[in-house]
């Protein structure tokens, strides 16, 4: 049987790791559920229900001019239709943010990407770079191994390009067995920026199985 991967987010605020007693961690159900960056707002918080298109344009982050980094992401889930707070995402020294649980081994190192949508083949939008990957508002780092540290750069997600996406196992190549992998995202907005409107890039992880 191929080895099955659960993605989660940690909804805690204890920088801990997945499946440790008493920290809540969150299941993405792949289908249904999404993650949102947004500046928030009474409606967009945590313990809200899922929003509208309108709840989400008035929580938007404004664009004015100065480059900003995206404060608060919310995961939407679904099922419980309520909005989680990813409380350690972002411009944090926080290491278990996102986890990426393998129930056995790998035949490749397991990678994160991001691309426009589920067809896997453009990064046109404006916030990936509108074709130039580096120029992408979506950064991340892999923490499977250390905290990211204070202010981390991270690696400018987008596509498939050499160095536009993450190794999450550090490069050190394909799991031998049942392993957890960790990143952190963020997204910073460039002072350059003058497109408004909601994107829905999509998150894939990518991986081969004996």
């Amino acid at each position: 049987m191929a080895t099955q991967l659960i993605i989660a987010v940690n909804n805690d605020t204890q920088d801990q790791e997945y499946g440790v007693s008493g920290v809540e961690w969150t299941d993405i159900d792949l289908a249904n559920d999404y993650i949102i960056f947004t500046a928030g707002s009474d409606t967009v918080k945590d313990g809200e229900s899922l929003p509208s298109q309108d709840d989400l344009n008035q929580a938007g982050v404004v664009l004015d001019g100065v480059g900003k980094t995206v404060d608060v992401y919310l995961l939407a889930d679904y099922d419980a239709n309520e909005l989680k707070e990813i409380h350690n995402m972002g411009n944090q020294d926080k290491r278990y943010v996102m986890a990426f649980s393998f129930d056995g081994a790998t035949a490749s190192e397991p990678v994160l990407e991001v691309w426009d949508d589920s067809n896997l083949n453009t990064t046109n939008s404006v916030s990936l770079g509108e074709g130039t990957p580096n120029n992408s508002w979506f950064r991340g780092i892999t923490t499977t191994l250390s905290s990211p540290g204070t202010d981390w750069t991270g690696t400018a997600l987008a596509g498939a390009s050499t160095g536009n996406f993450l190794w999450l196992n550090d490069q050190n190549g394909a799991l031998s067995g049942a392993d957890v992998l960790y990143c952190n995202l963020k997204v910073v907005i460039p002072s350059t920026a003058e497109d408004s409107g909601s994107e829905t890039p999509l998150i894939a992880v990518k991986y081969t199985t004996n």
